[in-house]
């Protein structure tokens, strides 16, 4: 049965980027659309665009770093679409600088953004989805949060590993009682998301994921999460490649980090390709 068809999504940072695509490919897949997001310009772009192409959605304001905003949110997605079948916590942010650099506040804004935001958003929802014995929370992480890399951004890394973690457990909590959860893993997506990027610290280079990986659009993002979701899979990444290096890490950290270590030293920053961008 399709986890979308007639279903009510609710999605927290579809004003732009990755969360835009979901909640067109959603909506195209039969799903009725909230968008939540602080970029409330952006927000009824989106929904626009879900109507433009024929679905049903409405866009409204909120502040995910507040638990009462979300909660206000989720209260006005019903009010107008019904209750929420599909939760999907996607707000992220992202800095860069070495971690000696980066004030303490800005470690807990952006735990605060990419971790508790989501923690808000289970709270509210998930209660009503036990209670029906259904629905469909979706967190997203990243690549960051899987293997060792970003070195330039450890405080989103640490946001983002916690949100694997959550996730997982959640699962193994939600879906005896017919709540699934998955985790959305991101690789290198085109996306605005350093467009506002702070950076703390002089001459840092961005370290990527690996040269292994080509940098995919955001609908191709979201046309994986969605056939994932179809598939009832827990960890959805957006390149099957990262099992690999996953492995190896398993095998041995020691050896993975050090392998890191001497590609850095060497100037390999791990810059994926974008070859695919260019052809399409």
């Amino acid at each position: 049965m399709s986890p979308f068809e007639n279903k009510t999504a609710l999605i927290f940072g579809a004003a732009q980027g990755i969360g835009r695509a979901v909640a067109l490919e959603f909506a195209r897949r039969g799903a009725r659309i909230a968008i939540a997001d602080i970029n409330v310009a952006g927000a009824e772009e989106t929904a626009a665009s879900v109507a433009a192409a024929g679905g049903k959605a409405t866009a409204l304001a909120c502040d995910v770093a507040s638990e009462q905003s979300v909660r206000d949110a989720a209260r006005y997605a019903e009010d107008r679409l019904g209750p929420i079948d599909i939760l999907m916590n996607n707000v992220g942010v992202i800095l860069s600088g070495n971690p000696e650099d980066i004030p303490t506040s800005e470690w807990r804004r952006i735990m605060d953004l990419n971790f508790f935001a989501a923690i808000h958003g289970i709270q509210v929802i998930s209660p009503k989805m036990i209670e029906r014995g259904c629905g469909y929370i979706v967190n997203t992480a990243s690549f960051a949060g899987l293997y060792p890399y970003a070195v330039n951004r450890i405080p989103y890394v640490a946001a983002k590993a916690a949100v694997v973690a959550m996730s997982e457990s959640l699962a193994l909590y939600l879906h005896p009682q017919g709540v699934r959860v998955s985790c959305f893993c991101p690789g290198p997506v085109a996306t605005a998301v350093m467009s506002n990027m702070k950076t703390w610290s002089a001459n840092v280079a961005f370290r990527g994921p690996g040269s292994q990986y080509e940098v995919i659009t955001a609908r191709t993002a979201a046309t994986v999460l969605a056939d994932g979701m179809l598939d009832g899979r827990v960890v959805i990444p957006t390149d099957p490649k990262v099992w690999d290096v996953i492995r190896r890490h398993a095998v041995s950290p020691d050896a993975f980090i050090q392998g890191k270590i001497d590609e850095f030293a060497r100037g390999d920053y791990g810059k994926p390709s974008s070859s695919n961008l260019q052809r399409s």
